[in-house]
């Protein structure tokens, strides 16, 4: 782990590495602008940031407002002389730095308040870590979490072919590779995640009543009433998409999302048409055609959701 120091004084800059590199290797830049390049080339690297606050143009606080909003995880810190400690203590009130150090630096002091900054640094680095882990669990989760809860929706709206529907709405987010749903770990716990997902699949259910009323009386070209809602015209027996969002959204659409009309259409489409549909890759594109009913195995949901992730124990 290191530490950046930005400060526009050449002897400053020397007389910090020289005390701190026993700690840890130190970066070094000399003005606001050059330090938001160094976050940006080692902002991954870097544990704590120290800034000298005056320097020509842009003060030091203004780059540790850079660094708290695009890279929260680095301890920061404002080094300034003592006729400057209103804008220090002001940064402070503020969240932009987690202390000052006062010029000229008492070595040991220096030292002490670099250990404590980096050992906080290590700690944010373990916890981000551990919270990257669980959001990767909840994503995964979701996933099958979601797939359960739509067959639910889907049969009590139209119970003979909710089955077939979400099989091929399955089968169609692994085609074209569907990523898990975003989960802001630091947003949400278990219980608001659930309520979330249950406000979405009450969104879901008028979706889907929306559309399969709207498509009454429009049997005969099934393929057309799939194209008017996307506003794509079908030719030759198909539609073809650029992007496959159309037909993964419902599944990976952020926790706590809401759910608009438009996310529902490709999975009432498949419940109207009892999941006869095939979409497959067609150089960069992705063709949708309509099949006859694909056979699916009793216990094609549990391999599915295994393959998404487990759900919760």
């Amino acid at each position: 782990m290191k530490i950046l120091y930005v400060d526009d004084e050449a002897m400053a800059l020397k007389y910090f590495e020289r005390l701190v590199s026993p700690l840890a290797p130190v970066i070094t830049a000399t003005s606001v602008e050059e330090g938001r390049e160094m976050l940006r080339l080692h902002g991954a690297e870097i544990g704590v940031l120290v800034s000298d606050q005056r320097m020509p143009g842009e003060r030091g606080n203004e780059l540790l407002r850079h660094a708290r909003e695009q890279h929260p995880h680095i301890v920061r810190m404002l080094t300034t002389a003592y006729s400057e400690l209103g804008e220090a203590i002001e940064a402070i009130n503020s969240g932009e730095i987690y202390r000052y150090i006062s010029k000229p630096w008492a070595l040991e002091s220096l030292r002490a308040d670099l250990k404590n900054a980096l050992e906080l640094a290590e700690l944010r680095r373990e916890r981000d870590g551990l919270m990257r882990e669980k959001m990767l669990a909840h994503q995964g989760q979701l996933m099958g979490s979601r797939l359960c809860q739509l067959l639910g929706v889907a049969a009590a709206i139209r119970h003979d072919q909710a089955d077939a529907a979400l099989h091929a709405l399955a089968r169609s987010a692994m085609v074209v590779g569907a990523p898990a749903p975003e989960v802001d770990w630091r947003r949400w716990d278990h219980a608001d995640l659930l309520q979330a997902e249950a406000r979405r699949a009450v969104q879901v259910a008028q979706g889907l009543r929306h559309w399969l009323q709207s498509w009454e009386g429009a049997g005969s070209d099934p393929l057309g009433a799939l194209g008017a809602a996307w506003g794509v015209v079908p030719a030759g027996g198909s539609i073809v998409l650029d992007d496959p969002t159309a037909v993964t959204r419902l599944m990976h659409g952020p926790a706590g999302g809401d759910v608009s009309q438009a996310d529902v259409v490709w999975l009432a489409w498949l419940l109207w048409q009892g999941g006869a549909a095939r979409v497959q890759a067609d150089g960069g594109r992705w063709r949708i055609e309509r099949t006859e009913p694909a056979e699916r195995a009793g216990d094609w949901m549990a391999a599915t959701i295994e393959q998404f992730g487990p759900l919760p124990g």
